[in-house]
């Protein structure tokens, strides 16, 4: 009998490595994929935003929006209203979907305009969206969302009411097929061009943060919460 007792309540160890699939094997580049569920659940969760793919009337539609993600599981909320919303609950299996994270860590200047590149970290995963009717999967979804954009801020804030939830569809996306791709390193130029005079190398990028800006109409003796000095 499986364990139902992980987080996500999918019964699989979060510690398990995702097989590869034909919809994960890249077609350029295999040597960059991986499906260590370490470097997958990284990547993920150095994130929040994510584009989420799938068909509608025929034509391929992508959304940017927030995901949170529990265990072996990626959850996405939106509203009642939203197209790929009902169509997760309206459909049997589901919806299928493509959801993608991207960390763009690198601008590649090589010598020759063939070889520019970027390093960075994605995950692609491909699978079949559920709406999630369960009130405290729902609640624990939601939850995850709004701390995979600031950890700590779910037991910081009110919870959504009744009309609120009421208001907010929430989908399910099991990590079964899933893979990353990460580049690092500096231009890979042909050695013919080494000699050209060109500048050669990386231009690093990194995410920052600055200073909270309080709203003006928040009390003066409500501080800035720890966690958000931690960014």
């Amino acid at each position: 009998m499986p364990d139902t007792t992980t987080p996500d309540g999918t019964g699989l160890p979060e510690s398990a490595d995702y097989g590869p699939t034909e919809r994960t094997v890249p077609s350029r580049a295999r040597q960059r994929a991986s499906y260590d569920h370490e470097t997958v659940h990284s990547i993920l969760d150095a994130a929040y935003l994510c584009h989420l793919g799938f068909v509608r009337d025929g034509a391929p539609v992508v959304l940017p929006t927030l995901f949170g993600r529990v265990g072996r599981r990626l959850y996405v909320h939106g509203s009642t209203g939203s197209r790929p919303l009902r169509a997760a609950g309206a459909a049997d299996p589901g919806l299928a979907v493509c959801l993608t994270v991207t960390h763009v860590d690198g601008l590649v200047l090589a010598r020759s305009a063939f070889h520019h590149s970027m390093n960075y970290r994605s995950v692609v995963v491909h699978g079949t969206a559920r709406t999630v009717t369960d009130p405290e999967e729902r609640r624990v979804a939601l939850d995850a969302i709004v701390d995979q954009v600031v950890p700590g801020r779910s037991k910081d804030s009110r919870p959504a009411d009744a009309k609120e939830l009421a208001a907010t569809a929430v989908i399910r996306l099991d990590l079964d097929e899933v893979s990353a791709k990460i580049r690092t390193g500096g231009p890979n130029d042909d050695p013919e061009d080494l000699a050209l005079p060109y500048w050669a190398g990386v231009v690093p990028l990194a995410r920052g943060y600055a200073a909270p800006v309080p709203s003006d109409d928040l009390d003066p003796s409500v501080q800035v919460p720890d966690y958000l000095t931690t960014l």
